[in-house]
C-alpha cells in the first residue's frame, strides 16, 4: 500500500524525468460526463490532473479541468502554462477510493441513457496506470464500483493494467478494459506520444487480458495521415486475431486547438519528417476533410470485410463538411449503440 505520508504531501516532488508529482485538493469525485455521445459512458473519475505520457494531440489541457485551474496548478506544482507543460505535472487523488464509497453509499439516482449505459469511465483526463501509485487509486476505484453493482469502463495505455486481472475477472462482466492503439509503429507512435508505453506493449496487456475472459475494446484513435488503407487493414486484422475486442472505436487526427502545432513539431524534432509533413498539410480544412472521410470510410469497410466491430468517432465539424456523405456520417455521429455487448449482466456464483 502507498504509505500515508506520500498519500497527504502537498509539497511537489520531480523525478528524474522533471515530472512533478503531488496531491489534488479538489473534492470531485464522480462527475457526469458528455462522453456519452461517444458512446462510452455516464459518469467519468479522474484519479489525478495531469498526465506523464505528454501525448502532444491530447485535449485534455484544453477542457476547465486544467484551463480553469492555473492557480491552483502553480500553487501546487508551479505549472504556470498547463498546455506548454503538459506531460511534467501529476496531481493524485489519493483517498478518491474512501470518498467515493462514501458517494455510492448515499447516492439514490443513477444516470442511464442509451448511448451511455450508465457506465463509470476511468479516465477521461489522465491514465489511470501509469504508475504505481496511479494504479492503486484506481484499483480501490473499481473495487467500489463493482462492489455498487456498477459498471466501469477502464481506458489505459499502460501494460501495468493486467495487475488488476483478479478484481476485472471477480466483476463479472461489469468491468471493459481498452486501450489507445492508433498503429502499430512503435517509433511513429513514440514521436507524439512521448511518454507513453509503446502500442506493442499495449496490445500484448489487452491480448492477456482479452485471454483471461474479460471484455476488451480499442480506440483506434488518433489514426494518422501515413497510414493508408493496408495499414488500417492490417490494424484492424491484428485486433481480431490478438483481441476479439467487444468494438473497435475509430476517430482520424484532429487538427484543432494550440497543441497542433506541438504535435507537428514533436513529430519533427523525432525526425519523423513524413508524418510531420502529413500531419503539417490537415491544416487545411479541406485536406483534413478528404483525409477523414477517406480513413473514416476505409475503417468502416474494412471493418465489414474482416468482420470487426467497428463504431465510428467522426468529428462534428468534419460532418459538417463531409458533402455527399454528410448524412451518413451525422448518422454514424449520432448513433445511441454501439456493438458491445458490455455492460453484461452479473454472473450468480
Amino acid at each position: 500500500m502507498l504509505c500515508w505520508d506520500c498519500a497527504t504531501s502537498s509539497s511537489a516532488e520531480d523525478d528524474e524525468r522533471n515530472v512533478s508529482f503531488t496531491t489534488d485538493p479538489t473534492k470531485a469525485v464522480l462527475s457526469n460526463s458528455a462522453l456519452h455521445h461517444k458512446n462510452l459512458c455516464n459518469y467519468v473519475i479522474n484519479i489525478a490532473t495531469g498526465c506523464t505520457h505528454g501525448c502532444k494531440f491530447c485535449y485534455v489541457p484544453n477542457t476547465p479541468n486544467i484551463k480553469m485551474r492555473g492557480d491552483m496548478l502553480n500553487e501546487q506544482a508551479n505549472v504556470e502554462n498547463g498546455q506548454e507543460e503538459w506531460g511534467s505535472y501529476l496531481l493524485y487523488r489519493d483517498d478518491l477510493p474512501e470518498r467515493l464509497r462514501r458517494k455510492l453509499d448515499r447516492k439514490q439516482k443513477w444516470e442511464y441513457t442509451e448511448d451511455g449505459r450508465g457506465v463509470v469511465m476511468l479516465s477521461s483526463g489522465t491514465d489511470c496506470y501509469q504508475d504505481r501509485r496511479a494504479a492503486q487509486i484506481t484499483r480501490g476505484c473499481v473495487i467500489e464500483l463493482v462492489n455498487h453493482g456498477r459498471p466501469v469502463r477502464i481506458l489505459t495505455r499502460s501494460p501495468a493494467v493486467v495487475r488488476d486481472l483478479d478484481v476485472f475477472k471477480a466483476a463479472n462482466g461489469l468491468v471493459t478494459v481498452g486501450s489507445s492503439i492508433p498503429c502499430l509503429d512503435d517509433e511513429q507512435v513514440r514521436a507524439i506520444e512521448p511518454g507513453a508505453p509503446a502500442p506493442s506493449a499495449r496490445l500484448r496487456a489487452l491480448e492477456e487480458i482479452s485471454d483471461a475472459g474479460v471484455p476488451v475494446y480499442v480506440s483506434m484513435s488518433p489514426t494518422y495521415p501515413t497510414q493508408d488503407r493496408d495499414d488500417l487493414r492490417n490494424l484492424l486484422k491484428t485486433f481480431k486475431e490478438r483481441l476479439d475486442p467487444d468494438v473497435v472505436f475509430h476517430e482520424p487526427i484532429n487538427p484543432r486547438g494550440g497543441n497542433f502545432e506541438m504535435t507537428v513539431e514533436a513529430a519533427r524534432e523525432a525526425g519523423q519528417e513524413e508524418l510531420a509533413e502529413e500531419l503539417d498539410k490537415l491544416r487545411s480544412r479541406d485536406h483534413w476533410i478528404e483525409y477523414s472521410k477517406k480513413q473514416l470510410t476505409a475503417v468502416e469497410e474494412l471493418g465489414d470485410e474482416l468482420n470487426v466491430p467497428v463504431h465510428l468517432w467522426p468529428d462534428k465539424q468534419f460532418v459538417k463538411y463531409a458533402g455527399d456523405k454528410e448524412d451518413h456520417f451525422r448518422r454514424e455521429m449520432e448513433k445511441k449503440e454501439t456493438p458491445e455487448e458490455y455492460p453484461r449482466p452479473p454472473v450468480s456464483a
